[in-house]
């Protein structure tokens, strides 16, 4: 059975703005930068303990930067959710996350 990859509602809110961010200059360069970000999920799908710990943002977190972006991620039994995608300049607390 293949691992599974969820992404929570957050997290989908955040790949399309970040898509949208950057497609207001240059669409190709949005979808190159999304394709990357499905690579980096895949991988972590495998992978899941491939990102950084991050304990002070919340219980059982991970990162893991993709360009200026970092992914907020669960290990899950099966595989892995993506909690949120932000810029990697923002200043991440734990309200950020859930």
């Amino acid at each position: 059975m293949a691992n599974r990859l969820l992404r929570s509602p957050l997290a989908r809110l955040d790949l399309i703005d970040i898509w949208q961010f950057i497609a207001d200059d240059n669409e190709r360069a949005a979808d190159g930068l999304l394709d990357k970000i499905e690579v980096a999920l895949t991988m972590l799908r495998d992978n899941p303990l491939a990102g950084r710990a991050r304990p002070e943002l919340a219980t059982a977190l991970r990162s893991f930067p993709v360009g200026n972006y970092v992914l907020f991620y669960r290990p899950l039994p099966d595989g892995v959710e993506l909690v949120r995608a932000l810029n990697g300049r923002q200043d991440v607390q734990p309200e950020n996350i859930d």
